[in-house]
């Protein structure tokens, strides 16, 4: 955006993070006085919904703004929409996990997706209401069912949403109880029976590499190709050859 600034009206808990410094950036948030806030780039703000305010800046501005739904802040628990705004800098994980949820933004809906959005979200509720809820677990019937619909699906577009349901629980508290119970997240495993699977196709049948891909669940060869190598630490080719 070109220098000059406005006034701002949040409808949704936002975050903006400037991609470049400006030494000479001014921001009012409830009122009309404004105040003098330099921010570097991968500083910015964090406001909540209904905020208002004006800013003003005095050279180019470059940045990235997102808006967090209500359904993910309930996934996470979060419940203090009235938390004071936030001017300044960001701790690095927060700004590493906003860059990649917006390099996904336009991607169609998958569990890597979904599984960045809800970190983004969790690491916001830490934040800004730093009190801890007890974790909730998964009881082992439970966790069999989602473990079952898993594997009936390992081809499928496996969802955050859909094994969530399938232990009745909300997608953050599953995908907490889940890592807890297991040691790895629902994406970790999913990746994990998936290359499992891969390697008994690699090793009993004459499948191209591109349809092993596509019957663990990958259209982008390239993509399994990545996973299976870090899980097997040799190529699909290299595997089936030894």
């Amino acid at each position: 955006m070109p220098a000059g600034g406005g006034r701002f009206a949040i409808s949704r808990l936002a975050l903006g993070l400037f991609l470049v410094d400006q030494e000479r950036h001014k921001i009012a948030i409830g009122s009309d006085k404004r105040e003098h806030v330099p921010l570097k780039a991968g500083e910015g703000w964090i406001l909540p919904a209904g905020a208002t305010g004006t800013c003003e800046y005095d050279e180019a501005l470059s940045f990235l703004r997102l808006e967090v739904p209500e359904d993910l802040l309930a996934d996470v628990g979060f419940e203090h929409s009235d938390f004071q705004p936030i001017v300044g800098a960001f701790d690095p994980l927060l700004v590493q996990l906003a860059h990649q949820t917006v390099s996904i933004a336009g991607h169609p809906p998958s569990l890597y997706r979904e599984t960045m959005q809800l970190a983004l979200a969790a690491h916001l509720a830490r934040l800004l209401a730093p009190a801890r809820r007890a974790l909730i677990g998964v009881e082992d019937r439970r966790l069999r069912r989602t473990l079952d619909y898993i594997h009936d699906n390992l081809t499928a577009n496996l969802s955050l949403e859909g094994m969530a349901a399938e232990a009745a629980m909300s997608r953050f508290h599953f995908a907490r109880a889940f890592t807890r119970a297991l040691g790895r997240s629902p994406l970790q495993y999913v990746i994990h029976e998936r290359m499992e699977l891969a390697k008994l196709f690699l090793k009993t049948t004459r499948l191209p590499i591109s349809s092993v891909a596509a019957r663990v669940g990958y259209e982008d060869v390239s993509r399994f190709g990545q996973h299976f190598r870090r899980h097997a630490g040799t190529t699909p080719a290299a595997f089936r050859a030894n």
